[in-house]
This record gives C-alpha cells, structure tokens and sequence, in this order.
C-alpha cells in the first residue's frame, strides 16, 4: 500500500522535472543547441511534424544551427514553420542547407530569461508539491478505511517527505544550471 503510493508519486514527481528540462531546453541561450528546434512544427502533408524527422540539425559553428532537409523540397515549409515559431530567429538558405544564425544575448535579455528560468523552476516545485499532497491524502483516506496504521501513515508522510526534498532540489540544480548557461558570455 504504502509503496504504491511512493511509487506513483516518484512518477509523477519524475514527470515534472521532465516536463521541467523539456521546457528548459527550448530557451535560447546564445549559443546553438539541436533542442531549440524540438517545438517547432513542419505542415508536412497535412500533419505537424519535428523538424527533425525531416531533416538532420548539426552544429557547424557555436551560434550556427544548419538544417539538411531530407528532401530538397521541404525547405520552403521547414523556412515557413521556423518563421511562425516564436525563435526569433529568421531562416537563410541556400536551397540545399538551412542556417539559423543565433545572436549573441543583450544582458537585459539575459536577465529576463533568467527571471522566465526562476518562473519556470517555481511551477515545476509546485508540481512536485502537489504530488506530495495527493500523496499524503491517500495515506489519510487509507489510514481512515483501516488499511494502515497510524505508525504507517507517519512512515509514509516521512518518506514522501524525503521523497519530494530530493526532488525540489533536482529541480533547482537544473535551474541554477539553466541560469549558468545563460548568464555566460
């Protein structure tokens, strides 16, 4: 009983540090990273498709993303979609290779990510809050159907504790590594 609630929570809690690193990665930090495009979608054939099932993303240069469509075709609606985007960056090409030329980051513009990055962390430990608090309401509601005791219930408050503390704290080391990132020069 009691490790079925800590499991549930463990997955959940781990949801949001993923949910937590996805978002982090498509903010613009100065320099290139393959996972800015993640977001971005590509009308192909009537559908939305990554960008990167339609061609390869390499990284040539520190502030330069080259995209190879798979099929020369594509470039126009790959173009299109990384305009529609909210980048901020404005596609070149030379019918073969897309290039996305990442400029360098104003300190204002610095400073407003990391206030986004502390946003974005805030939400993720409120997440993480309340899974414990579900949590915990189901060891009350077993606790009062009589399906644990009340040592129990007081192990398993200790332990989702434990649980959520580690947690928070992924979370702001992720944080504090994001805001690094950015912050550097």
């Amino acid at each position: 009983m009691l490790n079925d609630v800590q499991q549930e929570a463990r997955e959940r809690m781990e949801g949001a540090v993923k949910s937590l690193a996805n978002d982090l990665s498509a903010i613009r930090t100065g320099r290139a990273s393959p996972g800015l495009l993640d977001r971005v979608q590509v009308e192909y054939y009537g559908s939305p498709t990554p960008v990167n099932q339609l061609a390869v993303i390499t990284i040539p240069e520190p502030r330069l993303i080259a995209i190879r469509p798979f099929s020369p075709s594509d470039i126009g609606s790959i173009q299109r979609a990384i305009l529609k985007s909210d980048l901020g960056l404005t596609p070149s090409n030379d019918g073969k290779i897309i290039r996305l030329t990442i400029p360098q980051l104003t300190e204002d513009r610095r400073r407003d990510l990391s206030k986004q990055v502390g946003r974005r962390v805030e939400e993720a430990k409120v997440a993480v809050r309340n899974v414990r608090r579900d949590a915990i309401s189901d060891l009350r509601e077993f606790e009062k159907e009589g399906l644990i005791t009340e040592d129990d219930l007081r192990l398993g408050y200790d332990d989702i504790q434990e649980l959520t503390d580690k947690y928070v704290e992924r979370i702001d080391a992720i944080g504090e590594a994001k805001i690094a990132e950015i912050m550097e020069i």
